[in-house]
């Protein structure tokens, strides 16, 4: 069975005997990793593992102009020699340790509407229709899904307005949030339909919009600002392609949204943290609408637990929350420099014992 084949099992909750998985790595255990298995920086860990490793079909996004148009928005600030401008226009310094870098937002100092109105906010992208089918094709037939990362709407307001601005602008004035929001939102309305027309098998999406422990901001904050666009965008991929399958992405307890998530066309929930969550209560409230897609933690099982818990993590998993064939194993999150090369190879180890690999 190829990975499309179990890919469209896992989302029908069909049991097939086996089970789709993945990880990502940050750089430094990326490098130990490879230099453990003695591959070479341009092999892939998802084809060595075996791995679900969809192909990417995005719309084009033209090359950033040099010198960024953005630097204008940090004429007033001291900018190290090592910083740089991301594709949102948010200026990015490294920080002190490993991958880790400091946002300083573009308009985090705007004024008026009209500051927002001025702003270049990410483009869509360019849709070459035939070369997107193509790529849809061509992943079809090697057996892989296509994927399309529509990515966030929230996390990339806030990143350019600011965080403690934007949220304070939700109470304040919330016509700068939405209008923020909107110009977001037409972008991946755009992105969501050219992968639709291309035939794509998932849309992945999502906004960190919880913590620990519970919300950032209140439900109905969410339903104001937040939820009416995603609806929109799924709305838009649905009318064109209706079996395409979408994934929404946030950490933390999110518990108090994941059914209207499920109401607006949600149908694989990621990451379903095991810190916050319980994975079993989620099985037993929503677990025949939505797949469940990591639920390994990340900040106990992965970097603290023996590879024998980390064997014993997935197979409870696969016990609790696989009967129906509707989970995608996978650690919560990218791993971190401290996660033991032992217990990667644990997991992956333990999830292609039990697909019999």
């Amino acid at each position: 069975m190829d990975q499309r084949q179990l890919f469209k099992r896992t989302v029908q909750h069909q049991y097939a005997g086996q089970f789709l998985f993945y990880a990502s790595f940050t750089p430094d255990l990326d490098q130990r990793l490879r230099n453990h298995l003695d591959l070479d920086n341009a092999a892939s860990f998802a084809e060595h593992f075996g791995m679900l490793h969809p192909v990417p079909v995005q719309p084009q996004v033209p090359c950033p102009q040099e010198p960024s148009p953005f630097w204008a928005y940090y004429s007033d600030y001291p900018v190290p020699p090592e910083a740089f401008i991301n594709h949102l226009g948010v200026l990015e310094i490294p920080g002190s340790l490993y991958h880790f870098t400091q946002y300083v937002s573009p308009l985090r100092n705007a004024k008026s509407m009209e500051d927002l109105k001025a702003f270049p906010y990410p483009p869509a992208g360019t849709a070459d229709m035939a070369v997107m089918q193509e790529q849809v094709a061509q992943a079809h037939r090697e057996g892989r899904i296509a994927q399309c990362a529509i990515t966030h709407m929230y996390e990339d307001a806030w990143q350019i307005r600011g965080y403690e601005p934007f949220l304070m602008d939700m109470v304040l004035q919330p016509a700068w949030c939405e209008y923020i929001l909107d110009r977001l939102m037409e972008r991946n309305v755009k992105r969501a339909a050219a992968a639709a027309r291309a035939g794509v098998d998932l849309l992945h999406t999502g906004d960190d919009v919880a913590n620990q422990k519970a919300m950032t901001f209140s439900v109905e904050s969410w339903r104001r600002f937040i939820k009416p666009r995603w609806a929109e965008v799924y709305r838009t991929a649905k009318t064109i392609k209706p079996d395409i399958s979408i994934r929404y992405h946030s950490d933390g307890d999110i518990s108090p949204i994941i059914p209207e998530l499920i109401d607006i066309g949600v149908n694989i929930l990621n990451p379903v943290q095991p810190e916050c969550l319980d994975p079993v209560w989620v099985k037993g409230e929503y677990g025949d609408q939505v797949v469940l897609d990591g639920t390994i933690g990340t900040q106990t099982t992965m970097p603290f637990g023996t590879p024998e818990e980390v064997s014993q993590t997935v197979r409870q998993r696969v016990e609790t929350l696989g009967a129906d064939g509707a989970l995608i194993l996978a650690p919560t999150h990218v791993l971190e420099p401290e996660v033991p090369l032992e217990n990667v190879l644990a997991f992956v180890n333990e999830v292609r014992n039990i697909n019999g690999l």
